[in-house]
């Protein structure tokens, strides 16, 4: 944007403006500079007296280093000189200095108007970033033969909105469910199932020819077959025995064993793209630790060589940390690259993955986005890849999170104590939003079929809203009443702001009303462009931070930001002029597709009518 001529000093850049905020901080940088101060210490930031929406507080650092100088002035009397060269700018509305300096900022109507017509014209204006880069997004984790239950929740939803947000900066964005498909588990599997069907060709080590491209097993089978044997294995030795040589001889390279989980990964990869995709999450990349297994020597043999790893009574280590006392437990454990038996550990697997990735991708930064409670794992793992010299350390971050938890405060179970399907959960959240619907009146005249999908996204936009609107870090408590509720903090409450701009566009179409150009006049009408003038920010610090719960917080202000400018400023009443209609039902549009695309970023799909 370029603001009309005719003040002192210009701006350097005519090109869009990214935001109000940064318009603003540009004018104040300006001016102090101008005064003969750092530009930095004028920095305009959003104001929570509530006396204007800005403020800017560098007269008081102006005051410190006029004194350091040797000149006597106070805050005030800098404030005033600022105040008299930010009026010369048009970006400047009224401007008033408060306490002892503070400068409170208020934008002009023509810097709101430019501001709300640019974002209707592109609502991801000024999101992207100047140095995109090549982010992989580790999460999902689901594992191979067992179904998705509660405990993937997380990593999918958020994993799922930090890959999105990234992706809306522009960045490179690849996104990696790093599946389970390695270890005991599958020795389980090929045990039992070899118990079943003996005479299968894959349990046959004479056997020479191809093998079957169909599976001999269903995921159903897989879910069954992998619980039976691990039980037995649990009061069974010979039958835990027989699991750890399946596990040897798949991992020492067995043709037959080497074929069944190929088939074991391929029925699971379907079966969790169905579940993966009933929650709006897609990944690029279906890998998993058996992908990365044949790399595994030479990584260990290119330790060795530089000298990175050590042994340790018998284990092969890399020693992390220095301050490591093994005695205390205080520092960093070394990572474990090989058991004394020889055994390759989740630490060696992980940082082959890293090595894969930076063979296969070499990205700027890996991000994994996994339980809180494995933070020390990482932590070993990315200290482990930086003195390999593979990484810089910051170039790997471990986004971890909370729990979701029951109403005894513990991470949630079903009645019985066992592990609840993520599938019986997404169930028990459309319930509860069929049930809200219906006590509502909402959608009583729409037929089963539209009310059953209307009550899918609902209790989906719930579900997922009230994971992510929590801080990643914290625990939060299941309660499906509360989730589905159109009042507060909900997803449902975003939605039915959707549908009802969606609702007046109809409306204003079947009345010939069209938008316009949107002229920004009335107060709340201002405090609208203002709230969707914070989107940028939220995004970037959403971005920075991996937080998702930031863009939260924004799309909730906005949806309040327009209830309030909906309930003062009617938009197809007679008694308003046409070009005022036109203009308030341009801005209405403005909100909607800043709120689409930000409930977009964090996959949550809204209905066209409730």
């Amino acid at each position: 944007m370029q603001m009309a001529s005719g003040s002192a000093f210009q701006l350097d850049s005519v090109n869009p403006m990214p935001s109000i905020l940064s318009e603003l901080d540009a004018v104040a940088r300006a001016v102090f500079e101008a005064l003969g101060y750092p530009a930095n210490i004028a920095a305009v930031r959003e104001s929570d007296r509530g006396d204007a929406p800005y403020q800017c507080n560098g007269a008081m650092a102006a005051a410190g280093i006029a004194k350091k100088r040797g000149e006597k002035v106070n805050p005030r009397e800098i404030a005033a000189q600022a105040v008299e060269k930010m009026q010369a700018h048009p970006a400047m509305g009224q401007l008033e200095i408060a306490g002892p300096g503070f400068i409170n900022i208020t934008p002009a109507s023509a810097l709101l108007t430019d501001r709300a017509n640019e974002l209707l014209s592109n609502p991801a204006s000024g999101l992207a970033v100047d140095t995109p880069q090549t982010i992989v997004i580790d999460y999902g984790g689901a594992n191979v033969a067992k179904p998705m239950h509660v405990g993937h929740l997380r990593s999918a939803v958020l994993g799922e909105a930090i890959k999105r947000i990234l992706r809306a900066q522009g960045h490179n964005v690849i996104g990696d469910v790093h599946m389970g498909d390695w270890g005991l588990q599958m020795g389980h599997l090929i045990s039992e199932l070899a118990e079943e069907q003996p005479t299968l060709s894959y349990f046959d080590e004479d056997y020479q020819g191809d093998y079957p491209s169909e599976s001999p097993v269903t995921m159903e089978d897989l879910a069954r077959l992998y619980p039976a044997a691990s039980n037995k294995a649990k009061s069974d030795t010979d039958r835990m025995e027989a699991s750890r040589i399946a596990t040897a001889q798949l991992q020492s390279g067995r043709r037959g064993y080497r074929a069944l989980l190929d088939h074991f990964i391929n029925v699971s990869v379907a079966a969790l793209k169905v579940g993966y995709g009933n929650l709006g999450v897609e990944f690029d990349l279906w890998k998993g630790e058996a992908c990365v297994d044949p790399l595994i020597p030479d990584m260990i043999a290119e330790l060795k060589a530089a000298g990175v790893s050590e042994e340790d009574e018998g284990a092969l280590i890399i020693n992390v940390d220095d301050n490591w006392d093994p005695k205390t437990r205080k520092g960093t454990p070394p990572v474990m690259l090989l058991a004394r038996t020889g055994a390759v550990l989740y630490h060696t697997t992980d940082l082959a993955t890293l090595v894969d990735r930076k063979a296969e991708i070499d990205p700027d930064k890996i991000v994994y986005v996994v339980d809180q409670r494995q933070a020390l794992h990482f932590e070993q793992v990315f200290r482990g890849a930086a003195k390999a010299g593979w990484y810089e350390r910051d170039q790997l971050f471990h986004a971890g999170f909370g729990t979701m938890n029951g109403k005894d405060g513990k991470p949630f179970k079903t009645r019985e104590g066992g592990v609840l399907r993520l599938e019986d959960l997404m169930e028990i959240m459309q319930d509860a939003a069929r049930e809200r619907l219906k006590t509502s009146g909402i959608g009583a005249d729409f037929d089963v079929e539209e009310r059953t999908e209307i009550a899918r996204k609902i209790g989906l936009a719930a579900l997922k809203f009230a994971d992510l609107q929590n801080q990643r870090m914290t625990n939060y408590i299941f309660d499906p009443e509360r989730f589905t509720a159109f009042e507060g903090k909900t997803g449902p409450y975003l939605l039915y702001a959707v549908v009802r701009i969606k609702s007046i566009l109809r409306k204003a179409a079947a009345m010939g009303v069209d938008t316009g150009e949107i002229t920004v006049e009335a107060d709340t009408e201002k405090q609208l462009v203002l709230s969707l003038d914070a989107y940028g920010r939220a995004i970037e610090l959403a971005a920075d931070k991996y937080v998702p719960h930031v863009l939260c917080e924004h799309i909730y202000r906005v949806a309040q930001s327009f209830s309030r400018f909906y309930a003062d400023c009617p938009i197809l009443a007679d008694d308003v002029a046409p070009v005022v209609q036109s203009s308030r039902l341009a801005l209405a549009k403005a909100t909607l597709l800043q709120l689409e695309h930000g409930l977009d970023l964090l996959a949550i799909e809204a209905p066209d009518r409730m």
